[in-house]
């Protein structure tokens, strides 16, 4: 260690003791809001800004879930923002998609390029969705009825919820939700494998999914997507210290140090977003994952195309 500077055994990244926790409660503060853990743009940040871009960052992402989201998800429990049926459905899906995608990225993409080419050009019709329902919201909100049609933040809980092998259901808002659990089900399996190569825990990349395709409140999509982030992380943080057992020239353990000094930033930070989430229109935090989902794919296509642009 020298001054604030601090040398991560596992890792071997060399930086100043404060930047992680720091750059984590900026990044947990605006993503977990809308049901994006941090460590969603905290991988880009370790791999460019770091170097650190071993297997590893996976698995210390993932710790980073375990230390940072508890916090998020106590606060969603006790307004009673938890829509548990989508929790377990998020759960029961992604639990062994992030089990398969840790085993992926290790076996057979040690470097991931084409692989975060092809998430890239997923999430970049995510955040095209996404960024569609905010035009369209503002141009309704132009309208003098639907500015004064405004709720209040202290009304907007869960009631009425239910949950079996063919329909999740709930209310929020005085609104009825229904869905497929099956539907729901094959959509976590995906992503959960995509977060698992991903090192981001299954939940993480989900909401945007939701918001997208099924339409649920971005509201009730925090809780779920955060809660299911937390248990497969879980998982995955395992997966990894088992897998490091029989890779012992590829660094596969995650670096506990490093990803502890992120979890106290976003502990912190995804608590003061989840208490601040209900003040915020719906439409904001949706520009925010839109923000979000596109810079991480931008950045992804770019790092495709820049070696062959430079031929």
């Amino acid at each position: 260690m020298d001054g604030f500077n601090v040398v991560f055994a596992i890792s071997g990244v060399k930086t100043n003791i404060f930047i992680p926790p720091l750059i984590a409660f900026v990044v947990s503060f605006f993503t977990s809001m809308g049901g994006i853990s941090g460590a969603f743009m905290l991988l880009p940040f370790q791999m460019n800004f770091l170097n650190y871009t071993a297997p590893s960052v996976s698995g210390t992402n993932q710790f980073f879930n375990m230390v940072a989201i508890p916090s998020s998800v106590w606060q969603y429990v006790k307004e009673k923002r938890m829509v548990w049926p989508l929790t377990w459905a998020v759960i029961i899906g992604t639990l062994p998609g992030v089990i398969v995608g840790a085993y992926i990225r290790i076996e057979y993409l040690p470097d991931p390029r084409h692989f975060k080419f092809f998430v890239g050009l997923v999430l970049s019709y995510v955040g095209i969705r996404l960024f569609n329902d905010v035009i369209k919201h503002v141009k309704n909100m132009q309208s003098p009825r639907k500015r004064n049609s405004l709720k209040d933040p202290t009304d907007l809980t869960v009631s009425e919820t239910g949950f079996s092998l063919k329909r999740i259901k709930f209310k929020f808002d005085g609104v009825s939700y229904s869905f497929s659990f099956l539907s729901v089900f094959a959509l976590c399996l995906v992503v959960g494998i995509i977060g698992g190569v991903y090192g981001i825990g299954g939940g993480s990349i989900i909401a945007p999914f939701f918001v997208t395709f099924f339409q649920i409140p971005v509201y009730v999509v925090a809780g779920a997507a955060l809660m299911g982030t937390f248990v497969t992380s879980i998982a995955g943080v395992i997966v990894y210290q088992v897998l490091s057992c029989f890779y012992l020239g590829v660094s596969v353990s995650p670096d506990w140090s490093l990803g502890f000094l992120f979890g106290i930033g976003g502990f912190c930070g995804m608590y003061f977003g989840a208490r601040c989430q209900k003040y915020v229109p719906a439409y904001l935090i949706k520009c925010i994952l839109c923000f979000c989902v596109l810079l991480v794919a931008g950045g992804y296509i770019w790092g495709f195309i820049r070696p062959i642009w430079t031929l």
